[in-house]
């Protein structure tokens, strides 16, 4: 082991910023970046049967209101992204809006999570998104068993080195 600070992507022939000399993984040494402002977005679905979204629009899945459980468990998931995915960097989350949306075919998600930090926030907002479906498929599991997570991806993301990036751009 060696104390020196590692750059990005210097130590492995590929180049991958994630791998050691030696192939293994390890995490970026972020600490000579920049703090700058930073957001990203990410959309899914949860797929729903028609009796399920019956009782989203009516306010009558049993075990109470599955919107707000949803939108809590994906603020609380963005704020612990790091303990779920390994090469996450701890970061200060400063701010997640969680929107979900029933439709015909289910609930929509779609999640911003900002930033001020050396690194982006597009894993804390697609880890959102896949906590809050999670935990609205947990909500109505009695009525639709069937529940399915799809479409989870990044809309967009603001700040950092490359700056602004949007899906179909």
């Amino acid at each position: 082991m060696t104390d020196t600070p590692r750059r990005e992507g210097a130590d492995h022939p590929s180049g991958f910023t994630h791998l050691d000399g030696s192939g293994a993984a390890r995490m970026v040494d972020v600490s000579q970046k920049a703090v700058s402002a930073r957001t990203a977005t990410a959309a899914g679905r949860v797929l729903l049967g028609p009796e399920a979204v019956a009782a989203l629009r009516g306010g009558e899945v049993p075990k109470g209101d599955a919107l707000a459980v949803a939108r809590i468990a994906g603020i609380q998931a963005a704020k612990r992204t790091p303990d779920l995915v390994p090469l996450c960097h701890p970061i200060a989350v400063h701010g997640v809006d969680v929107d979900l949306t029933v439709v015909d075919e289910g609930v929509e998600i779609r999640a911003t999570v900002r930033t001020a930090d050396r690194t982006g926030v597009e894993m804390e907002a697609l880890t959102c998104v896949m906590a809050a479906a999670l935990g609205l498929v947990d909500m109505v599991k009695a009525i639709d068993p069937g529940a399915e997570v799809t479409g989870v991806r990044v809309e967009e993301k603001t700040g950092g080195r490359k700056g602004h990036w949007r899906r179909g751009d």
